[in-house]
């Protein structure tokens, strides 16, 4: 029984098969252009939503009643006690 085993261990042993595989390379080029692609389109979807927001709150401000512009004009009165 135990030589039947050390046989069918041997026998998987030797079928074992060797594939080449080509050796890998980094392609630095390539990772810095993809950041700096990468980056740009950051940079451009947060100039975008800062505009938006921006031009939101801009004009939110001017229909809003909460702070007339006179009110804002009293702060510069120099004649107030």
């Amino acid at each position: 029984m135990i030589l039947a085993v050390s046989d069918a261990v041997a026998r998987v042993a030797e079928t074992v098969t060797w594939v080449t595989v080509p050796k890998p390379t980094f392609d630095l080029v390539g990772v810095v252009l993809g950041s700096f692609g990468l980056a740009g389109l950051c940079a451009a979807v947060a100039t975008v939503l800062g505009v938006l927001l921006g031009l939101t709150r801009i004009v939110q401000g001017r229909h809003s009643s909460a702070y007339p512009a006179v009110q804002a004009l009293d702060l510069a009165d120099t004649n107030r006690a």
